[in-house]
């Protein structure tokens, strides 16, 4: 890659990580699903009108809008809410690599060749030692609901893979209409019209920034930037870039947040990193007398949702 690519590429891993931080900062002003429905609603509702329609069937646009916009995000943003780090949320976000090889195998028939077995058990290692760093520190219902939201995006890399958009800027800004209203609903039924109305009537200039931060800096811009180095280079070049994320999640925590980095902590990280790697970029096992076909367990991207567009991908695999 050249190397203004490759700032380009640290950059956006960057703005990921720091999204976490952002995130944290924003649930002091909104409630999380209120939260996570603002940010659709920015996001999605300005930029459907720029790429034209969907150039899919609308039922992989649905299916993945709930799993990953719903599930995933309403989920994550819940745990956080409910006393998970942001810096820890980052790291344990990852292990979506590894519900995505899991799924695929179960649903897709296909076989996670020997590194990729290896690279879950290592990075369910890591998501143990992680469970013991929280348990000693904070509540474990938010690492709980933190990890369910790394099922629901290895769901949505399943339902993506069998989708494969041909375009996937389009087809993120149509799944990120789908869980507004859904998002609006949960939010009006669990955390109450009121609360909600006095989220919204103490809007500051600091609850805006960080709407607009996660709506279009670390959606549009972050996802923008990402699917134009996919067109440039292969995804094997681009991809190692993701796992820079949790890197810059933790270190922005503790900067921004006086979050600690326990050496529980640290090793969690270590071995998270190294199984995501290992599940991320191992080749799928070969069946006898078929040749080698594309895995949807490749995740390639950061924590925000972002599908590769399959003639990205060496191996012709979104997730």
């Amino acid at each position: 890659m050249r190397p203004i690519h490759t700032a380009l590429a640290t950059l956006v891993a960057a703005v990921w990580g720091v999204n976490f931080v952002v995130i944290q900062i924003g649930l002091d002003h909104f409630p999380p699903l209120l939260l996570s429905a603002l940010r659709f609603v920015a996001a999605a509702i300005p930029a459907a009108f720029l790429v034209g329609r969907p150039k899919v069937a609308w039922k992989w646009i649905i299916g993945v809008g709930l799993a990953l916009g719903v599930a995933k995000f309403g989920l994550l943003f819940t745990g956080m809410d409910a006393g998970m780090p942001a810096g820890l949320s980052s790291l344990v976000l990852q292990v979506q690599a590894v519900f995505t090889a899991l799924f695929a195998a179960l649903l897709l028939r296909e076989r996670p060749g020997r590194v990729r077995v290896l690279g879950m058990v290592v990075a369910l290692g890591g998501i143990a030692v992680a469970a013991v760093d929280q348990g000693a520190s904070g509540p474990v219902l938010g690492f709980a609901l933190v990890v369910a939201a790394a099922a629901c995006w290895g769901v949505s890399n399943v339902l993506t893979r069998k989708a494969a958009p041909p375009d996937a800027l389009n087809f993120m800004v149509w799944v990120c209409t789908v869980p507004v209203l859904p998002l609006l609903a949960l939010s009006l039924l669990l955390e109450g019209p009121q609360r909600d109305l006095d989220a919204l009537s103490a809007l500051d200039w600091s609850g805006l920034g960080v709407i607009l931060y996660v709506a279009w800096i670390s959606t549009v811009f972050g996802f923008g930037v990402w699917g134009f180095l996919l067109r440039r280079y292969p995804a094997s070049s681009v991809a190692p870039f993701s796992l820079l994320v949790p890197v810059f999640g933790m270190a922005s925590a503790a900067l921004a947040l006086g979050e600690p980095i326990s050496p529980l902590r640290w090793t969690a990280a270590v071995l998270l990193v190294a199984g995501v790697a290992l599940t991320s970029f191992g080749r799928p096992a070969r069946a006898p007398g078929r040749p080698v076909v594309a895995s949807a367990a490749r995740p390639a991207t950061g924590p925000v949702g972002e599908v590769l567009p399959p003639e990205s991908e060496p191996l012709a695999a979104p997730r």
